[in-house]
């Protein structure tokens, strides 16, 4: 495959952004291969993503943000340089539930996910032999409420040791600490189910039903400090009726839930994501 170059960039908006970003890139023998923008007309902020072809561009990959440099400080931008050739490396926390945790193994076996899942990390030991079956490390991290932040030191440095760019925590029931997601911020992934606000806490598929809920759903987002309220990267949905058991419910959630993960996994490994104001904008 041919190596690309991937630019992201976020501004203030305002005319002939799109014209020198372009410039730039045919100036210097660039084949842009996909372009795709957004404005916030209430913030007045300029979102792109595009991509070109590295086949006959003049500047040297690490010459190219030295280059880029003079536009990005005339339009006052924010902006990330990414590369095709860039594996990401990933790591899963998860601690009993499987599903999650199947559908990312098998898609990153099947190459369906673009990354270099390095390995699983859980609180309890029951999905190590699954996690093995696919030839991916498993480390075993016992949490309780006196180890809870010695415990996160070493997960920290193992993360540190092996450059891990994206956690994903694949239904892991512990909540992290703030200097944990301070240490990977905006590179961790969390889903869960979309009752919340409503229905917090254990059992929610069962006082949904006990409601007479008629949608239930998954969200996918970022971890931020305060809890299940990132930046949403995902979210889909599926009618439940009075036919449906709980059982039924739980099932179509989970299905759901697993969808909904690897969508957003997929969107941030192949670098199409932009957080700002606690909000995301995904690119095509």
């Amino acid at each position: 495959m041919r190596e690309t170059a991937i630019l992201l960039i976020s501004c203030p908006d305002r005319k002939g952004i799109l014209a020198e970003i372009t410039g730039f890139i045919a100036k210097h023998g660039g084949n842009i291969l996909h372009a795709d923008q957004h404005i916030d007309f209430q913030k007045e902020i300029f979102f792109m993503r595009i991509e070109w072809d590295l086949s006959n561009f003049e500047i040297p990959k690490e010459k190219l943000p030295e280059s880029f440099q003079p536009i990005a400080e005339k339009f006052q931008m924010d902006y990330q340089i990414k590369f095709s050739s860039d594996i990401q490396n990933v790591a899963i926390f998860v601690s009993k539930y499987d599903h999650c945790l199947y559908e990312l193994l098998y898609r990153f076996k099947a190459g369906e996910l673009r990354g270099n899942l390095k390995f699983v990390i859980s609180n309890h030991p029951d999905l190590k032999p699954v996690v093995e079956m696919y030839g991916v490390p498993f480390y075993h991290f016992p949490k309780s409420k006196e180890n809870k932040f010695e415990v996160e030191e070493k997960e920290i440095e193992l993360l540190k040791k092996e450059k891990i760019d994206l956690i994903i925590l694949a239904r892991y029931m512990q909540i992290l600490s703030d200097r944990f997601v301070n240490e990977f911020r905006n590179k961790i992934i969390n889903i869960h189910h979309s009752f919340l606000p409503a229905f917090v806490g254990a059992k929610p598929y069962h006082r949904a039903y006990e409601r007479g809920v008629k949608i239930i759903g998954a969200t996918s987002h970022y971890v931020t400090e305060e809890l299940d309220q990132g930046p949403i990267i995902e979210q889909d949905v599926v009618r439940v009726s009075h036919r449906d058991s709980i059982e039924d419910m739980i099932r179509k959630g989970r299905d759901l839930e697993k969808l909904v993960l690897a969508r957003a996994v997929r969107w941030h490994l192949e670098n199409k994501i932009l957080v700002y104001d606690n909000k995301t904008v995904i690119f095509d």
